[in-house]
C-alpha cells in the first residue's frame, strides 16, 4: 500500500470542508484560500482548488463577485451563500462526530 496515496485521499476528503470553513467569515479570492490552506499545512495545488470552487458554486454553496485589482487583473472573490452556510454547519456537526469517533478508536488500548 502506498502511504502517500492514502494521505492524499485523506486530505481530499476534508478539502471541501476546509474551503467552506475558510470562507465562513469573509469573502476571499483563490490565492487567499490557497495561502490559508498552505499555512495550515494542508498541501493543495491550484489545479485541485479551481475545479472544486467551480463545483461548490454550481452546487449553490458559493457565490462570487469580481473586484478590480490595483496590481493586475480583476480578482474573483468567493463567499458562502445561505445554503453554503447551512451546509457548513451540518459538516461541522459531522466532523465533530467523526473526529470524536476516530480519536476514541485510535487512542483505545486494546
Amino acid at each position: 500500500m502506498n502511504i502517500e496515496n492514502t494521505k492524499a485521499q485523506m486530505r481530499k476528503g476534508v478539502l471541501e470542508f476546509c474551503i467552506l470553513s475558510v470562507l465562513k467569515d469573509k469573502e476571499a479570492y483563490t490565492s487567499e484560500i490557497l495561502d490559508t490552506l498552505k499555512n495550515a499545512k494542508l498541501l493543495v495545488v491550484e489545479g485541485t482548488v479551481y475545479p472544486l470552487l467551480t463545483r461548490l458554486k454550481n452546487d449553490g454553496l458559493l457565490s462570487y463577485r469580481w473586484e478590480e485589482s490595483l496590481s493586475g487583473p480583476p480578482r474573483k472573490y468567493y463567499g458562502l451563500t445561505e445554503i453554503g452556510q447551512t451546509f457548513l454547519n451540518e459538516l461541522n456537526g459531522t466532523w465533530t462526530e467523526l473526529s470524536d469517533a476516530v480519536n476514541l478508536i485510535t487512542t483505545q488500548k486494546l
